[in-house]
């Protein structure tokens, strides 16, 4: 974090820390260490509306909450009722903090959103591949989107074309790229020999239609082999073939050569 925005998030802790200053002066509490945490920011919802939230955390626990709707502080905790009192003794500074939520931090959101349009707009549909695991006598297919953007994306098994339910499936997981998209995976445990029955299927903004995938069983090395050593034997005695016929169209050549004699000259 810059100077810049260590400056910036000064005011949000300032007071706490003040008051905590204060009240371990008071009470020549020994010095210790202690966690201090804040949530501030704001949404703005499909209908345009906006919510906005701040929130403080203390030592690892939920400790006080502005609600701009009645101008006051929320306290989760006995200890932070001595915070509330004093905070809420300025009338003019919980209305400023009501016109940040409700009004400045929504035009700040909306001018970012703005900067983004293009960039956040974009559509990249998955590239979709379904793996085969054996792993302790359990077989399991698992089910991968790559490189998609947005992150909303529905992914689902089939067996036999109709959906599985939620219990025999493991819990879908998305997680971020380094390059801005992201990926997702599904797995289901199936009993060995069936996996052709099982579908995926996933759906996602940049496709125009659900995209669906199977497991594709790779054909076997050995048989790879054997496909390979065939076509070369096939090769050799068609080479073999090529050379012993032009071998016996020379024989023949040189025996006709043999039985021409010279006419004598009168």
């Amino acid at each position: 974090m810059g100077p810049r925005a260590r400056r910036a998030l000064l005011p949000l802790f300032l007071p706490f820390l003040l008051f905590l200053l204060r009240t371990g002066a008071a009470h020549r509490r020994p010095p210790q260490s202690h966690t201090l945490q804040v949530i501030l920011g704001c949404e703005v919802r499909e209908d345009n509306s906006t919510r906005g939230f701040w929130k403080y955390g203390y030592d690892g626990q939920n400790y006080l909450e502005f609600r701009p709707e009645t101008l006051d502080w929320r306290a989760a905790e006995p200890r932070a009722w001595a915070t509330k009192l004093e905070w809420e003794v300025s009338a003019i500074r919980a209305k400023q903090n009501r016109a940040y939520l409700e009004r400045d931090c929504p035009m700040q959101l909306q001018s970012l959103l703005a900067l983004g349009t293009g960039v956040l707009d974009r559509q990249v549909p998955p590239l979709l591949k379904v793996t085969h695991h054996v792993a302790s006598a359990v077989t399991t297919l698992r089910c991968q989107a790559l490189n998609f953007y947005p992150q909303n994306i529905t992914m689902r098994w089939l067996k036999d074309r109709r959906p599985l339910e939620a219990k025999d499936v493991e819990p879908q997981d998305v997680l971020p790229n380094g390059d801005g998209t992201y990926q997702g995976w599904l797995a289901v445990a199936v009993p060995p020999g069936e996996e052709h029955r099982y579908t995926c299927l996933v759906g996602h903004p940049g496709l125009n239609q659900p995209l669906a995938a199977a497991w594709e069983p790779s054909v076997p090395s050995t048989l790879v082999i054997g496909a390979i050593s065939g076509i070369a034997v096939c090769v050799i005695l068609f080479v073999i073939g090529v050379l012993f016929r032009i071998f016996r169209k020379r024989q023949a050549s040189r025996g006709a050569m043999g039985d021409y004699v010279l006419a004598e000259c009168e």
